[in-house]
């Protein structure tokens, strides 16, 4: 198995709020990616980079950056003999090719014909997520049929759905749909979808199927994974395993609650997320 971290995003939201601090706190932090913010103990990415190692998940780790922060990132990744990084190319965010670009640049980069672990470069999870517990499930699935994939799943508030990416399931756990930012009274499902997906190999060709579908489409449409995920639905079995939450760094004061979580109250900071 194989993992690919999400890292081409320009932080453009977190970089006004950090710009717009008149409290000199954060000024360590213009012009950080933000897979590369400290958290905790460590940056943000190393956490997965040590719990997909730890845990033996996978094999390789690819993460896919932009032109921007490609240097930054391979002064870091010089730290993991099991870490590739590649660039999209980009240098600003209206070139951004899309998240699902990105991932279609690594499987081909890369030659990648295995199962793959996709992760947002900008999340982390409760204490209670475990990626044994994960591949356990996904190769479950895969036993039964070999077209299977794998999301996650957490419980939002009725006032978050708009927020979200929102699965419907059946009986089985088997994703019917994902209703993209609902209103409320639109879905009685409050499951959000994280980034974080784990596709067979036998649907990897489809990621340039959909990019050929949507080529004269915005690139709204495009760049969030989720935008795949929706259209892989009815078209491959996906499946959810659920947790409890997720760290979402967005803006400034989302990062200064994940960094104050991971600096006072991480409890199994040797076993996080394995």
């Amino acid at each position: 198995m194989i993992a690919v971290i999400l890292a081409a995003g320009y932080g453009t939201r977190l970089q006004r709020d950090v710009l717009e601090d008149r409290s000199g706190r954060f000024a360590h932090l213009v012009g950080v990616a933000k897979p590369l913010l400290p958290v905790g103990s460590c940056q943000l990415i190393s956490h997965w980079v040590q719990a997909l190692t730890r845990s033996g998940s996978v094999h390789k780790i690819y993460v896919v950056t932009n032109a921007l922060y490609q240097t930054a990132f391979e002064e870091w990744a010089a730290h993991f003999s099991n870490v590739k990084i590649l660039s999209d190319q980009t240098r600003s965010n209206d070139e951004r090719l899309g998240a699902v670009a990105c991932l279609q640049l690594a499987v081909k980069h890369f030659e990648i014909k295995d199962h793959v672990i996709v992760i947002g470069g900008d999340t982390l999870f409760k204490e209670d997520f475990s990626l044994s517990e994960v591949k356990d499930r996904f190769y479950d699935l895969q036993t039964k049929c070999e077209e299977n994939c794998l999301l996650l799943s957490y419980q939002c508030r009725d006032n978050e759905t708009h927020k979200y990416g929102i699965l419907e399931v059946d009986e089985d756990l088997r994703v019917i749909c994902m209703k993209e930012k609902p209103r409320p009274t639109e879905t009685t499902s409050r499951r959000a979808c994280p980034c974080f997906y784990v596709f067979s190999k036998n649907s990897l060709p489809l990621l340039q199927t959909f990019l050929e579908e949507k080529k004269e489409a915005p690139i709204e449409e495009k760049d969030a994974p989720g935008n795949f995920v929706s259209w892989l639905i009815p078209r491959k079995p996906v499946h959810v395993h659920q947790i409890s939450g997720r760290f979402d760094v967005g803006n400034l004061p989302s990062y200064t609650e994940c960094d104050l979580y991971f600096k006072e109250k991480l409890q199994h900071v040797d076993s996080y997320m394995m």
